[in-house]
């Protein structure tokens, strides 16, 4: 009897010891942030994300803008809808926070072409624009997808949207383990996840 005891013993200690490793390392996985974060103050990151996702979510809405006229399966139209119904706001949003911390609104794909550039090839729109950043495209993708054929363009645009949201993901991770500013923190998760969720419904219509 004691020498069942004193295993069952042992065993429920270990069993509670590896469930213990195995959350903390549940936790380091998650990258969660290494900031403080705060309400009101931000840091360089959050500055840096703002900036850099007006961009590219400007240009994710300029590829949606290209689906416009075209003969699309109703499950890839409906999708480029959403996006734009996403991004929009969080363009907004973005621009708000740099007004706020005195920080420059960076020009954008959208701009250009509301200002009536660029009216031949994407790529015109592009002008100082920075297709560095992970998942941007470059000119001459822009201008491969606008003048793609009825053929190839819905498989190049889902294959193009899927990289620029893959960038998303990768600079809203970024932003989750560096950036102060809470609300940002916060928006970079939710970027995160939904982009995450539109890869794979668009890797699902590749299919």
């Amino acid at each position: 009897m004691s020498h069942r005891f004193t295993r069952a013993l042992g065993a429920s200690l270990l069993v509670t010891a590896l469930a213990t490793s195995l959350v903390a390392c549940g936790g380091e996985e998650a990258g969660t942030t290494t900031t403080e974060l705060s309400a009101t103050e931000h840091n360089d990151a959050d500055v840096a994300f703002a900036r850099d996702m007006v961009q590219h979510h400007a240009q994710a809405v300029a590829m949606v803008d290209l689906t416009r006229g075209r003969d699309l399966d109703p499950e890839v139209a409906q999708l480029a809808e959403g996006i734009r119904d996403a991004q929009v706001p969080e363009i907004e949003t973005f621009s708000d926070w740099l007004g706020d911390w005195d920080e420059e609104v960076p020009p954008t794909m959208l701009d250009h072409a509301n200002a009536g550039h660029g009216s031949g090839d994407m790529s015109e729109t592009m002008e100082g624009m920075d297709d560095a950043m992970p998942g941007m495209m470059t000119g001459a993708d822009m201008d491969a997808l606008q003048d793609a054929g009825a053929g190839d363009f819905q498989t190049m645009w889902l294959e193009m949207m899927i990289e620029h949201h893959e960038g998303a993901v990768e600079m809203a991770r970024t932003e989750q383990e560096d950036g102060r500013y809470r609300p940002a923190v916060e928006l970079a998760a939710e970027i995160e996840e939904s982009q995450g969720v539109e890869i794979e419904t668009m890797r699902g219509l590749l299919g």
